[in-house]
């Protein structure tokens, strides 16, 4: 059973990381957030889940007004042709539906399926905003609690210039 809300915000207060959580209406696309997302402090940010040829995984998180070219991107995180997993794929490992994927989502893969690749300017902002398993609501953490969790997961984590 996937990890909750809940049991996400109580992990974060168990590691020490401080978070604010903000409710709102759903949102599946960088489009919508953006019409709630001026009333949340931090920056915000998108998740891409991927797979390369070799059927690795990737969780890619940057912010949300980011161009991803998936023609440039395996060459900048060392993989090969990258493209988007699964609806199904990305329940099994992450615990969560399209429009949720989160870095918070790492919870869930508790094999450690998917490599986690972060964008250098994204992890040098003061606040940064995610979905915690839920596209209903926003958290807002400091990079070093996302730090925090990557590490409490063993998820294998790189910082990337992803311009």
């Amino acid at each position: 059973m996937p990890a909750t809300r809940e049991d996400l915000l109580a992990l974060l207060d168990r590691l020490g990381v401080a978070h604010t959580t903000y409710d709102h209406i759903p949102v599946y696309t960088v489009e919508e957030g953006n019409q709630v997302w001026h009333t949340i402090p931090g920056r915000h940010c998108k998740n891409l889940f991927l797979k390369d040829g070799k059927g690795k995984l990737w969780l890619v998180t940057a912010p949300s007004d980011r161009a991803i070219d998936l023609k440039t991107l395996p060459e900048k995180i060392g993989s090969k042709r990258l493209s988007f997993g699964k609806p199904e794929l990305l329940m099994e490992v992450l615990g969560v539906a399209p429009g949720s994927v989160t870095p918070f989502s790492l919870v869930n893969d508790t094999e450690r399926r998917c490599t986690v690749v972060f964008d250098a300017e994204m992890m040098a902002e003061p606040l940064c905003g995610y979905h915690p398993l839920d596209n209903a609501a926003t958290t807002v953490i400091h990079p070093d609690g996302l730090r925090a969790l990557v590490a409490h997961t063993g998820h294998e984590m790189h910082v990337v210039d992803l311009r």
